[in-house]
């Protein structure tokens, strides 16, 4: 029963579909609760467009670029294709660029689910755009306006979205106002899904239409970059448990958990002074690099040491 729950579980993290989704309904939850809890238009005259408009665009700026750092691949093509501190240490043929471009094509589709949806969310709501546009309402139809001065109107009309600062003759017009801001707003939430789902599908025929691979391989690639990542992952976990117990116990004279204490030692100052120098990952072309503050004198130096206590004043 686990291990198809295991397999149920896997399956539904591999979906881009279900991914896409849940990361559409979190969006949703927290765009309710920030509303709820944060959005209060200040209803004063210069400031509820520029209130509104942050309110709006800020957040999905900010889900966007967290969308692109939280995605452990743009980091991986980032390193390997783009820009880098030292030459390239391999030679990358057309089709890894290839690959590595349809590559950065899905984060950046997965990275503008949030946004989008916050962007649809918060226009077919209308508060944020309410409030935003709720000083550029045309009024002058309205016999209630005609003898009023500019900066009277100006402060009337930006007391439309709060209830409290507007006169008891304009309530009419307020509301009028207020479902035209809201039919403007949903309507261009409306506009923005159906855009999206249209730039979803064709983006999806043209990575198909201009992916170096049929549809077996971009499937078995796929597959491939899962399992390589999961195996990989294991195996540098195990190989760095062991490659640290190896160096602990040069340096200590025995591992955690082991019985065998004959030979413990205690470091000396040199040694303390080694090892808190950090090393470098691979850097130049040395065939071995440093992969962890316990550097070679630990694996090497500490060879021919006596395993005696060694203190210096």
């Amino acid at each position: 029963m686990s291990l198809t729950l295991n397999n149920i579980v896997s399956s539904l993290q591999r979906s881009g579909t279900f991914i896409n989704s849940l990361i559409a309904v979190l969006t949703i939850g927290g765009q309710q609760l920030f509303s709820s809890f944060t959005f209060r238009c200040p209803c004063q005259v210069g400031k509820n467009f520029y209130y509104g408009s942050a309110f709006l665009v800020i957040p999905a700026l900010i889900l966007l670029i967290a969308g692109y750092a939280l995605r452990n691949q743009m980091w991986t093509i980032t390193s390997e294709y783009c820009c880098s501190c030292v030459p390239h240490r391999r030679n990358i043929s057309p089709l890894e660029r290839s690959l590595a471009c349809l590559r950065i094509f899905s984060i950046t589709g997965r990275a503008l689910v949030a946004p989008l949806t916050w962007l649809a969310v918060t226009l077919l709501k209308g508060n944020y755009y309410e409030c935003a546009a709720s000083e550029f309402a045309s009024v002058d139809h309205y016999p209630e306006f005609q003898n009023v001065t500019a900066s009277k109107r100006e402060e009337i009309l930006a007391g439309f979205p709060c209830d409290r600062s507007t006169p008891s003759n304009v309530i009419l017009v307020r509301d009028e106002v207020a479902l035209q801001h809201r039919y403007q707003s949903q309507m261009l939430g409306w506009i923005l899904i159906t855009l999206a789902t249209i730039a979803t599908l064709v983006s999806c025929c043209l990575a198909r239409c201009c992916s170096p691979l049929t549809s077996l391989q971009h499937y078995y690639w796929t597959n491939h970059l899962h399992n390589e990542k999961e195996l990989f992952e294991q195996a540098a976990k195990e190989h760095s448990r062991l490659l640290i117990g190896q160096r602990i116990k040069k340096l200590f004279g025995f591992c955690p958990g082991s019985e065998d204490v004959r030979h413990i030692r205690i470091p000396s100052c040199q040694d303390w002074k080694d090892i808190s120098a950090p090393g470098l990952l691979c850097m130049g072309d040395t065939s071995l690099g440093h992969y962890s503050f316990l550097g070679d004198r630990v694996v090497e130096d500490n060879e021919d040491k006596p395993d005696g206590i060694e203190l210096k004043p």
